[in-house]
């Protein structure tokens, strides 16, 4: 079969490799329909995360299950399912409190299991899915999606529940003024999560106007295109001499992390999914002075799947439309380069 491995910065190819096969009873198989290139992969892409060796990549990916192990009973052949961007058991004590990203039985795509097997990489025709049942979420009367609704499943296994993540931990709800720092695919999904919770004014930051024009799709209310002071300032302006009740970081960076604490007010919530890059960016002395409560981190996107799905199949909610560009497997590296020079929000792969 043909798969994705990364060999070192700028490094993508597409090569021959075996075929999956189930080397555990609680492991399932997935014929991949569709997978996509998040912007975490662009960080071992660009150098700034090691590669010491070619290994499988990606980390979402949506499909049909071709096989079973003999301890999987809640999923079946045929079943098309999402896969969350964190393998997870499902019965640990931090997978039954919802935090399946810090499942003790985790295994990791595109590396190893707790016994030490290889695991496939998302970006390739077919998985090998270790811890199944507590992993995979089939879609319910869904056997053939079309490209649209298979953008918006492709968007659950990670980029949508993050979003939410982010404005859960933000306190969003009703009433509260909201502020969206990075206009990423994360960020964007932000914005519709925002909407979703009942936000009524929604602040994206944005100085690209196919990005601005999504978000404002998406449900947000104002763009602003300024940085630093000047942005907290028009924040301000913009809701009326005060800054949001609730701010979602979105980007990793301590740049990303001062603008969002610039723009929360005092007394204010900060949800930061940013995969964090750099030196710390979370000063203690504005959180100490402004009274700032921040909540969030890596999203366990598996917690959110099933309420958020059910959003996406009644058509509530479409946050497929953040993949602007659709390739073949083969043109992997140019969806790479795509992303990487922002010629492109985010790449869904067809095998």
């Amino acid at each position: 079969m043909r798969a994705t491995l990364i060999h070192g910065p700028r490094d993508i190819r597409v090569e021959n490799c075996p075929e999956p096969t189930l080397l555990a009873d609680t492991d399932a198989i997935v014929r991949v329909t569709a997978s996509c290139v998040c912007g975490s992969d662009l960080w071992p892409y660009r150098g700034v995360s090691q590669t010491p060796r070619p290994r499988r990549i990606g980390h979402e990916f949506i499909g049909r299950i071709e096989a079973v192990g003999d301890g999987v009973s809640t999923l079946t052949v045929g079943d098309f399912v999402v896969a969350p961007w964190a393998n997870s058991c499902g019965a640990c004590p931090p997978c039954r409190h919802g935090v399946q990203v810090a499942c003790e039985h985790r295994a990791h795509w595109g590396g190893v299991d707790e016994h030490g097997l290889p695991v496939d990489g998302g970006q390739g025709e077919m998985v090998r899915v270790p811890n199944a049942e507590g992993t995979l979420v089939a879609v319910p009367g869904v056997t053939e999606p079309d490209q649209a609704l298979s953008k918006s499943l492709l968007a659950l296994s990670d980029v949508m529940g993050t979003g939410h993540h982010a404005a859960l931990g933000a306190r969003v709800e009703p009433g509260r003024s909201v502020v969206v720092v990075g206009d990423g695919a994360v960020g964007l999904c932000g914005v519709l999560a925002s909407k979703r919770l009942g936000a009524t004014r929604i602040i994206a930051m944005s100085r690209h106007s196919d990005r601005a024009a999504l978000a404002r799709a998406f449900g947000a209310t104002d763009i602003v295109a300024e940085r630093g002071a000047e942005a907290a300032a028009k924040v301000r302006e913009l809701l009326g001499g005060v800054l949001a009740d609730s701010v979602l970081e979105c980007v990793g960076t301590a740049e990303s992390m001062d603008q969002a604490l610039r723009c929360t007010r005092p007394g204010g919530a900060l949800g930061f999914v940013g995969v964090p890059h750099g030196d710390d960016p979370l000063p203690m002395s504005v959180l100490f002075s402004k009274n700032i409560s921040v909540a969030g981190g890596a999203a366990s996107t598996r917690a959110y799947l099933p309420e958020l799905l059910v959003d996406v199949l009644e058509g509530s909610i479409n946050p497929g439309l953040v993949f602007d560009s659709v390739m073949d497997l083969e043109q992997a590296p140019e969806a790479y380069r795509a992303m990487d020079e922002r010629r492109a929000i985010k790449v869904m792969l067809i095998p």
